[in-house]
């Protein structure tokens, strides 16, 4: 079974995106999810290797998401990269206190993406371009 990578956003052309990205760069099986609450669920039923998330979204909010995820036992040490336009100091703040790993600002740089999914799985880099 291929390890996972749940991406979570409410719009559907960043899904659609990162999903291409990893599918170019990495053998990973991608599950997606539209919300919090929705992420919150898929994680717990599909037990990803990595979590790409955005942080405004309806229903519950990335960084709600992100807290929850991290008071459950099996996602406590799940990778969690917050990928959100909401790039101002106190949101980044607020991202790292929520349990994130780290925090990337939209437009994404499908470099700067594929350097940290890497990096988090332990995958050799490859060009990203």
């Amino acid at each position: 079974m291929r390890p996972k990578i749940l991406i979570v956003d409410d719009s559907v052309t960043t899904l659609l995106l990162e999903e291409m990205l990893l599918k170019k760069y990495t053998t990973f099986e991608v599950v997606k999810a539209r919300n919090g609450q929705e992420a919150v669920k898929a994680a717990l039923a599909e037990q990803p290797s990595l979590i790409l998330m955005d942080v405004i979204m309806p229903k519950m909010d990335g960084f709600a998401a992100c807290r929850e995820m991290r008071r459950q036992e099996k996602l406590r040490n799940v990778p969690i990269i917050l990928v959100t336009s909401r790039g101002e100091p106190q949101n980044v703040e607020e991202g790292f206190k929520s349990g994130c790993n780290d925090y990337l600002t939209k437009p994404i740089e499908s470099q700067e993406l594929m350097q940290l999914v890497n990096g988090y799985l332990g995958v050799e880099q490859q060009d990203a371009k």
